[in-house]
C-alpha cells in the first residue's frame, strides 16, 4: 500500500472546504491528489535508447578520427552494457523517468488521468451536472479543473484557468493543502453564484481528497 501524501489531518482540512464550499451551493466539488499520472519507463527508456545511439555514433566518429581501431564486437558490446545499465537504472529508480519525458507528453497523460477520474469518480451522473473535479498530479506540476457541462457554461475559462495557476503556484511551494483549499473555495464561489443551494438538497458526492 502507498503511503499518503499527506496527513491524516491535511485530508480533514481538505474535506472540511469542500463541506463549507458545498454549504453554499447545489453543485458537487470532488478533489484527487495524483503522485504520478503514468510509470513513464516505456518513454524514457525509448528516450534513452535514441540518446545512446546518437552517442555512439558521435564516439564512432571521434574514434575514426582519431585513427583508433575498436573491434567491431567491443564496440557493440560497450552499447549493449551501456543500453542495460541505462534501462536498470530507469526499472530501479522511477522517479528517473518523467526527466527524460518531453512536457507535452507528461501532460497529456495527466489530463487523460484527469478525464478518467471525472469519470470514475461519477462526477458526470450528478442530477444538475454541476460536479467539478479539482485534479493535482505532483510528478508532472500538472493541475486541472474539469467542470461538467452545468457549470461550464456560466464560468468562463479565465476564472478556471486562475484556480490552476493557483493551485500549482502553492504546490510548488510544498503548500498543497492551501492550494486546494483556495481552489475549493474559489470553485464553491462560482457554483454558488449559478446553483445556489436548493431545499432537500441531496450530497450526492463524498467530501473528501482522493489520493491515488
Amino acid at each position: 500500500m502507498k503511503k499518503s501524501a499527506l496527513t491524516q489531518e491535511e485530508h480533514n482540512r481538505i474535506a472540511d472546504a469542500i463541506r463549507t464550499a458545498e454549504a453554499r451551493t447545489s453543485g458537487e466539488i470532488i478533489c484527487v491528489l495524483a503522485r504520478s499520472s503514468d510509470g513513464y519507463f516505456y518513454p524514457a527508456a525509448f528516450a534513452v535508447t535514441i540518446a545512446l545511439m546518437l552517442a555512439s555514433l558521435i564516439a564512432a566518429v571521434v574514434l575514426e578520427r582519431m585513427w583508433v581501431i575498436v573491434p567491431m564486437w567491443q564496440f557493440a558490446a560497450a552499447q549493449i552494457l551501456a543500453l542495460a545499465t541505462a534501462l536498470l537504472l530507469l526499472w530501479r529508480w522511477p522517479a528517473l523517468r518523467i526527466r527524460f519525458v518531453p512536457r507535452a507528453l507528461r501532460y497529456r497523460r495527466a489530463h487523460r488521468n484527469a478525464i478518467e477520474q471525472f469519470l470514475a469518480r461519477n462526477i458526470h451522473v450528478t442530477e444538475n451536472r454541476t460536479g467539478v473535479l479539482i485534479f493535482l498530479s505532483l510528478a508532472e506540476r500538472y493541475a486541472e479543473v474539469i467542470a461538467d457541462a452545468g457549470i461550464n457554461v456560466h464560468v468562463s475559462q479565465e476564472r478556471w484557468n486562475a484556480i490552476v495557476a493557483d493551485l500549482i503556484s502553492h504546490a510548488a511551494r510544498g503548500d498543497i493543502v492551501g492550494g486546494y483549499e483556495g481552489a475549493v473555495a474559489a470553485c464553491g464561489d462560482m457554483l454558488a453564484e449559478a446553483f445556489p443551494p436548493a431545499s432537500g438538497n441531496e450530497n450526492e458526492l463524498d467530501d473528501h481528497l482522493v489520493e491515488i
